[in-house]
């Protein structure tokens, strides 16, 4: 009798496995679309080509900024990987000069504003922060959208020459950066 108890549990076990890895399995497949689906924002200036991938999370009814996203924590500016920026040219983002190359942009949101920090460190999860690695923290400006957005967007705006605003959009937040390529 207890034979037959262990196949049934290990069926049990299994069926239970199946079921909670099934939405993660179906997202792998093409099934579902993900929470927070991966986005891109280019722009091409005078000197210098500028790429940012992200994952773009919803608000989904939650409380983002000082909910979600806590203020005074660094946070990695999306969800899933790190946020990574790649410049073919020398940038000066707000008043940090930043060479061409690859970086993690974080951000640091609080109750009173926002900083950009663009970070050495590439390659990792989102949520892993090395702040030694930081080449720098830049101040944003910040308002409020038009209308709340309910996914996240980082774009370019304004863009003319060797220059272009960056803006992070989430919520009824928009914050934003003067950035410039340099020769």
């Amino acid at each position: 009798m207890r034979l037959l108890k262990i196949p049934v549990l290990l069926c049990l076990a299994a069926a239970v496995v199946f079921a909670v890895a099934q939405p993660q399995f179906a997202q792998a497949q093409g099934g579902q679309k993900p929470l927070s689906p991966p986005a891109k924002a280019d722009v091409t200036l005078t000197n210098a080509h500028i790429s940012i991938d992200y994952s773009a999370p919803s608000v989904r009814g939650r409380t983002i900024f000082g909910g979600q996203v806590p203020y005074g924590e660094v946070w990695r500016t999306g969800a899933n990987a790190a946020t990574t920026l790649k410049t073919t040219g020398s940038l000066q983002i707000g008043d940090l000069n930043v060479p061409a190359g690859t970086y993690t942009l974080y951000s640091l949101p609080t109750a009173d504003g926002w900083k950009l920090i663009v970070n050495k460190q590439t390659g990792q999860w989102g949520t892993v922060y090395d702040k030694s690695q930081d080449l720098g923290r830049v101040t944003m400006s910040v308002g409020s959208t038009a209308t709340p957005v309910e996914t996240m967007v980082i774009d370019f705006e304004k863009t003319m020459g060797n220059a272009t605003e960056l803006h992070v959009k989430w919520a009824n937040v928009d914050a934003s950066v003067q950035i410039t390529a340099v020769k």
